[in-house]
């Protein structure tokens, strides 16, 4: 059984270190919501590893993996709260032992690689960094006809994953010396590394960012059209997810692919203005892909007209009281 502690410890990383998953966690279901809180907790102990590894000889980051993973999958006996609940919850709900490796190998190649040559390699990562996590949690949901939610699932994943990275192109070079955009796409523009570390927001980066804005939103419209396969109680959450992710595209252009003079954020009162109107046509329309082309920063067709005015205002307090309410 999942213990409380390990779940506590969850939920405090995720509202910690993931404010626009936990917002979005918080709307699914207790059966769904608990598990979910424990996956990521997990997740991020493993990222962490990596990413706050400032000074730790690469060996040392690698064993540490290898101990994540062995705790992980069982076979090893920790007293780590967090490994140990994943470990009774990979049991308990039949998560692939397949995923756990593929996720902890994307880690490992974290330690070493810093640069993707193509669209492909970086995909081949994301496949363990991204889609191997939707996988997971696909699993938690138990939808009745797995197979089909499966494929939508991993392109949502690539789709989160990826609009995190062109937000982070800053926060990635400055540091942890990442780059997550394709050298590809970087040279097909004409891009050069010193433009990105002088920060230099040159007419060939925002079309090289353009490009790759409408790659993910391809992946957005593919996952999304999936969510019809998962559970009725967790649809609307996972919609509420595919929205929030997909609004940093809106940011993004807003300030005309400016993604190297800062990190752009979006503020909790967008945040909850956008799950009032995901609501608010959810209630209309139960359909995923026709909310998601009214309500998200995706381009894809023409949008309905914005609510009449006071309704927003109204939608938006509800949100905050039910948001409340989960606490």
């Amino acid at each position: 059984m999942v213990s409380d502690d390990g779940i506590a410890r969850g939920r405090a990383i995720q509202r910690r270190t993931g404010k626009t998953f936990h917002l979005a966690t918080r709307l699914l279901p207790d059966r769904v919501r608990e598990p979910t809180y424990v996956l990521y907790a997990f997740f991020r102990v493993a990222d962490e590893v990596v990413d706050d590894a400032d000074g730790v000889p690469p060996e040392e980051q690698r064993a540490e993996l290898e101990r994540l993973r062995a705790a992980a999958l069982d076979e090893e006996p920790t007293d780590d709260p967090v490994l140990a609940a994943f470990a009774d919850l990979r049991e308990r709900h039949g998560i692939d032992d397949a995923d756990v490796h593929t996720f902890v190998d994307a880690m490992l190649t974290d330690v070493t690689k810093s640069r993707y040559e193509t669209f492909d390699e970086l995909r081949a990562y994301m496949d363990g960094s991204a889609s191997a996590v939707g996988r997971m949690m696909t699993d938690v949901m138990a939808p009745e006809r797995p197979e089909r939610a499966r494929p939508h699932a991993t392109a949502l994943g690539e789709a989160f994953q990826l609009s995190n990275f062109l937000r982070d192109v800053r926060e990635d070079i400055v540091e942890r010396d990442r780059l997550y955009l394709p050298r590809e796409t970087l040279g097909a523009y004409g891009v050069s590394e010193a433009d990105l570390r002088n920060f230099e927001v040159t007419e060939e980066f925002r079309r090289a960012m353009a490009h790759e804005l409408r790659r993910t939103e391809a992946l957005y419209r593919e996952g999304v059209a999936g969510i019809e396969y998962l559970p009725a109680d967790c649809q609307f959450p996972v919609l509420v997810a595919a929205v929030l992710y997909a609004d940093h595209h809106r940011l993004i252009r807003e300030r005309n692919y400016d993604v190297l003079s800062e990190t752009p954020a979006i503020s909790t009162r967008r945040k909850l203005a956008l799950v009032a109107r995901t609501r608010w046509h959810w209630a209309w329309n139960r359909d995923p892909e026709t909310v998601f082309r009214r309500v998200s920063a995706v381009p894809d067709g023409a949008r309905d007209a914005v609510p009449t005015p006071g309704i927003g205002r109204r939608l938006l307090r509800g949100a905050v009281d039910s948001l409340r309410r989960l606490n």
